[in-house]
């Protein structure tokens, strides 16, 4: 197949982002550092020789959020690890460099539209039985609530890690290990068992009504985050729908693998793309006929 020789506007633009690649690497490790002082765009700037208008342009060209979104980022995944280890939500509103309680709920709804007492206080007063047994997809951790399927998460080999992942989602239930209960739930949610498997949907309020907008997608075909976020009733909330998505526990059987990016990219799902790419095409087959 031969070549198109002719610079084409994507091209261009890829040129443009590894000419500003050294710098913006620079300007990374800077903010980084710093994300707990919570630097002005000036002073970033400054750090990397630039003025305050080019270096908002250049970063938010590069990286595609502005300096500012990053240090929030950052300040939002090192609140929801403390959260995760135990804190209290005012250590950690302190961890995260934020002056007290209230600016680390404005943080929690702008990022993912849950407050960090909701994250904190997940599966508190419940007793979840947990299991491994097989799937189509590869061995699954299965995790049963009371009265029904509350976790479902795919392991690649490292079960322990898989496990820790799943339990950070529920970190105030009490844990029992069931590979019997396990093993009664894939064949129900598999091989056709006693119906369709009931779910159980432990969340924030708008978790879960991404999680149902979801619901709505048949088999064999996507949709965007943009839809599913209008679904939810947040046409704007992007970003936080995304998280929504992202922290779904019940993996195929809630179908965020069919959520895929306006321009028809796969993007991430959190149990690997090529695992997304697979349950897609299954569904894709069958729905064909």
């Amino acid at each position: 197949m031969a070549l198109d020789l002719h610079p084409s506007q994507d091209f261009a633009r890829l040129t443009e982002r590894s000419a500003d690649y050294h710098r913006m690497a620079v300007a990374l490790d800077w903010l980084a550092e710093r994300w707990q002082e919570r630097p002005s765009l000036d002073e970033a700037a400054e750090a990397v020789g630039l003025s305050p208008f080019h270096f908002q342009r250049i970063f938010t060209r590069w990286a595609g959020v502005s300096p500012k979104t990053f240090v929030s980022a950052i300040a939002h995944a090192e609140a929801r690890r403390s959260l995760e280890a135990g804190a209290s939500v005012l250590d950690a509103a302190y961890d995260a460099g934020l002056s007290g309680p209230s600016r680390l709920h404005d943080l929690f709804i702008a990022q993912e539209a849950v407050t960090p007492g909701e994250v904190r206080r997940r599966g508190e007063g419940m007793t979840l039985r947990h299991g491994w047994a097989p799937t189509p997809f590869g061995r699954g951790l299965f995790v049963m609530a009371e009265r029904g399927l509350a976790g479902l998460a795919f392991s690649d080999g490292d079960d322990e890690a898989t496990h820790a992942d799943m339990h950070r989602r529920f970190p105030a239930a009490d844990w029992v290990r069931d590979d019997a209960v396990a093993a009664a739930a894939a064949v129900q949610a598999f091989a056709g068992g006693h119906g369709p498997m009931p779910l159980v949907l432990i969340g924030s309020p708008f978790h879960i009504q991404v999680w149902k907008a979801l619901l709505r997608i048949p088999a064999g075909a996507t949709s965007t985050y943009g839809q599913i976020a209008a679904w939810a009733g947040k046409p704007r909330a992007y970003q936080a729908t995304g998280g929504a998505i992202g922290a779904n526990p019940i993996s195929l059987l809630i179908p965020c693998h069919r959520a895929i990016a306006k321009d028809g990219r796969l993007t991430g799902y959190h149990w690997g793309l090529a695992r997304k790419a697979a349950m897609l095409g299954i569904e894709a087959v069958a729905a064909a006929g």
